[in-house]
């Protein structure tokens, strides 16, 4: 998000995109909102534990990065699954087929923790094998028909892993009800720039503001792909084995994501030369990941996030 003139300061509330929703979370309450196909929007509120008082590990640089990464997929995981269970509640029902049948009555209520459970097994298996395995095998291929030094794989294989995050991203954003979601990823953007502005959250006033952001989760991936390709070349990870390579890689999660989370940081408090360039590749992709949103799309947001806004707009300044 380019420096928007209106911002009169710097919010701590965050947000997600939902299926026909917004998540947002503040200071010590998180709410969502979903749009459903009745047309009335549904508002749902909770308390976060220890909000203001989070424990030290959840306070002290470079070690509350994964923490509270964790905190947020859990806490986005529950909220995404839950838009969907609302989606699927509205959905005409069809004649359950033979198979479906014996599955309801053999597993019963256990049959959607177990489908859930394989498919983030299987996403996150079809996660390492495109953007670990492949990038690795690409750099290590083109290695044997050019010499290169370790440092150049290293950034071949990083920038291999950026461009094919760029194309899934792209190709997704062509399917019509992630096109949506990405609209609601807008006007979750829209709405914070507006609350940030201090402007009265109407839809007619989030219209105006950007729907760029750099504390976006967008931001956080493509730059922990950078700090990975950077302490990936400093470290010189052994190229003669793909698969240690890709296990110490995957061990090495938790200190990109503690550099990452703090750069970010610093990107959304501070607007300066350093900090823009540090925002320029997220903000980039926010194109692909965002898009402007309608009317109704904007009251969804609009609805989430008033319930997480403190009674003292004080303790939300960074």
């Amino acid at each position: 998000m380019a420096n928007n003139s209106r911002e009169k300061f710097k919010s701590k509330i965050g947000g997600q995109a939902l299926i026909e929703g917004v998540m947002m979370r503040g200071i010590d309450t998180s709410a969502m909102a979903l749009r459903l196909p009745t047309g009335e929007i549904e508002t749902e509120k909770w308390a976060i534990k220890n909000g203001k008082n989070p424990p030290w590990y959840r306070r002290c640089p470079f070690v509350r990065g994964p923490f509270n990464f964790v905190t947020s997929l859990v806490e986005g995981y529950r909220c995404l699954s839950k838009s969907a269970d609302r989606a699927m509640d509205f959905e005409d029902e069809e004649p359950q087929t033979k198979f479906e049948i014996w599955l309801d009555k053999h597993i019963g209520d256990k049959l959607m923790p177990i489908v859930t459970t394989v498919g983030v097994i299987l996403g996150v298996a079809l996660a390492v094998v495109l953007f670990m395995w492949l990038p690795a095998l690409i750099s290590s291929l083109i290695g044997k028909v050019i010499t290169l030094n370790s440092v150049v794989k290293t950034i071949i294989e990083g920038a291999v892993k950026i461009v094919m995050f760029i194309i899934y991203m792209a190709l997704t954003a062509l399917l019509k009800d992630i096109r949506r979601t990405y609209e609601y990823h807008g006007a979750e953007h829209k709405t914070i720039a507006c609350y940030e502005a201090m402007d009265e959250l109407t839809v007619e006033n989030v219209k105006k503001h950007s729907r760029f952001h750099p504390r976006c989760g967008t931001s956080f991936i493509i730059l922990t792909l950078i700090v990975s390709i950077i302490i990936t070349s400093v470290l010189r990870l052994p190229w003669d084995n793909i698969v240690l390579r890709m296990i110490i890689k995957l061990l090495l999660i938790p200190v990109y994501v503690a550099i990452t989370y703090e750069v970010i940081r610093l990107a959304g408090k501070y607007y300066n030369p350093v900090t823009r360039v540090i925002s320029a590749p997220g903000l980039w992709l926010q194109r692909i990941t965002t898009r402007e949103p309608d009317e109704k799309e904007i009251e969804v947001a609009i609805a989430a996030l008033k319930p997480c806004i403190p009674d003292n707009i004080e303790d939300d300044k960074w």
